[in-house]
């Protein structure tokens, strides 16, 4: 990717592949397919379709040394999400976090240890600042 280019965001489809790959490694689209069929059911073709525009988009690697082709993600599951929730933060609110954390917890239950997890995040950024 060129510096002047804007990264690539995957689509849900394409993230909830990514998930399964940042969460099992290298697979086949056939493991790939099957997990997906655990939560709706998804065609092989569908897929392996999906899975081959994302290598053309570079989100993930194909690995073709063996005669089942592996995919494993190209993005850091990190990264990603950075990249996503940035684009996300700037095109729904505006380019305001404190928006975005304001509607989140006004319209989401936080339980109490994700309460205190951001009361520490928070601590820890205002002792950096």
């Amino acid at each position: 990717m060129s510096l002047n280019q804007s990264p690539v965001i995957p689509t849900d489809s394409e993230l909830e592949i990514l998930q399964l790959l940042w969460e099992h490694g290298e697979s086949s689209v056939r493991f790939i397919n099957e997990k997906l069929n655990h939560k709706r059911e998804v065609g092989y073709t569908t897929t392996l379709k999906i899975m081959q525009i994302m290598n053309d988009k570079g989100l993930v690697k194909r690995n073709t040394g063996q005669k089942i082709h592996l995919y494993k993600a190209a993005l850091q599951e990190n990264k990603a999400k950075t990249t996503m929730v940035n684009e996300f933060i700037t095109n729904a609110f505006n380019g305001s976090a404190k928006e975005l954390v304001m509607h989140a917890l006004g319209h989401h239950k936080a339980t109490a240890n994700e309460l205190e997890e951001i009361k520490a995040l928070i601590q820890s950024l205002e002792k950096q600042s």
